[in-house]
């Protein structure tokens, strides 16, 4: 048995009552029913299915699979008897941006000579993919013009099934790849389309149709737009967003933009100061350990909660400052240790083998070169007894050459 699509008799129906003919579960284990006739829309043509219940069973998908329209749902239906009700704010939104789309691929094509080769309705934006390399701003704000004109004129959307030697007869954008009936969509003087999808009954409820830009995709371009409540839905996020900046910056509109840059700039050069004064802190600390060494080979230090980058950054420093002495920093954190082992230009040791030789202590993992190694592991011991093990490893490694 063939379902009854009333989607296609009247695209507008959001509540129907009629009887299940099946139900069972798919390979993957979701369960599905098939109904007599339902308004729940399948996904098909880049338009995603409808949402809703049946008999307060959520709807998650609708497919046709083998020739049964599937309707998934979170549980099994107990009565043979059924109330639907599709989310008429999902199906009306996807009706507008498939009609915009229909109006977009039709000027691009007709008066530009670009066509459509996909459409995807998505969540939050819809993309077609167009059969050129490139878009121009001017072009983009001349098509965009354009069909918004053409959806306040109001044109009349019909749907009409017929042959395809029928259909034929019409200034189809592209040729018919089914064979017996096709549903054609025609916006008179605009479009003559076959397709499958839900449309409104004028081109007045898309309301409006906003582009928001391109990128390539292969050897082609996707445009990216918006059209019906969600252009109205992208202002108010957006009106929300510039009333915010206005609280913050007291700048006219037009001036916000150059106004954020100048911020931007102002912060970056701070950060910028800041990383400076940073290193040259480094470098007079670096130089405090040397002194403090008093020439020794080994400089030691323990530290609480310092960050092993800032480890790697005092650690580089201390060898630039003493080349004949070896580098062990570890740093206490809540949870582990973490350490810097490096060497001076003037010794011969093999920092990265000494780091393997201790790193079981603390369960650790780390790396580097042989004159410099990073690492971390558990704190399984505290920072000066880890310390003096690494001493222990590189007298080792010295008497041994």
């Amino acid at each position: 048995m063939v379902t009854r699509k009333l989607f296609y008799e009247d695209p507008y129906i959001n509540e129907f009552e009629t009887s299940m003919v099946t139900q069972g579960q798919d390979d993957r284990g979701r369960h599905y029913v098939v109904l007599e006739e339902t308004a729940f829309y399948p996904t098909g043509g880049g338009q995603p299915h409808d949402t809703g219940r049946l008999n307060g069973s959520e709807v998650t998908d609708v497919e046709e699979v083998n020739g049964e329209l599937r309707h998934y749902v979170t549980s099994p239906l107990v009565a043979s008897e059924v109330h639907g009700s599709i989310d008429w704010g999902v199906r009306f939104d996807h009706m507008q941006q498939h009609s915009a789309q229909h109006m977009i691929s039709a000027i691009f094509h007709d008066t530009y000579g670009i066509p459509t080769t996909s459409f995807h309705l998505g969540n939050e934006t819809s993309t077609i993919d167009l059969d050129t390399t490139e878009l121009s701003g001017e072009l983009l704000k001349e098509v965009e013009k354009r069909v918004n004109e053409e959806i306040r004129l109001n044109h009349p959307i019909e749907t009409k099934w017929m042959s395809v030697s029928e259909a034929n007869h019409y200034p189809l954008r592209k040729p018919l790849s089914v064979e017996g009936d096709v549903r054609l969509v025609i916006i008179p003087d605009i479009d003559y389309n076959g397709c499958g999808g839900t449309h409104p009954r004028t081109t007045g409820e898309v309301v409006a149709v906003k582009f928001l830009g391109w990128t390539k995709s292969k050897k082609q371009v996707r445009l990216e737009f918006l059209a019906g409540d969600r252009v109205l839905s992208r202002f108010d996020r957006s009106h929300r967003v510039l009333t915010g900046l206005k609280q913050l910056v007291s700048r006219p509109e037009e001036e916000l933009v150059e106004e954020v840059n100048q911020l931007i700039r102002a912060s970056k050069e701070k950060d910028k100061k800041m990383a400076e004064l940073k290193e040259q802190l480094l470098q007079y600390e670096a130089r405090e350990l040397v002194e403090q060494s008093k020439a020794e080979k080994m400089i030691q230090r323990v530290f609480k909660g310092r960050s092993i980058k800032a480890l790697q950054s005092l650690g580089k420093a201390v060898v630039e400052e003493a080349p004949h002495a070896s580098v062990v920093l570890i740093s206490e954190q809540e949870d582990q240790l973490q350490f810097v082992l490096a060497r001076g230009k003037k010794l011969d040791l093999n920092m990265n083998a000494i780091a393997k030789s201790v790193m079981p202590l603390i369960e650790g993992k780390g790396g580097g070169k042989p004159d410099f190694v990073q690492g971390g592991g558990k704190n399984l011991i505290d920072g000066e007894a880890f310390s003096m093990r690494v001493k222990e490893a590189i007298q080792d490694q010295s008497l041994t050459k």
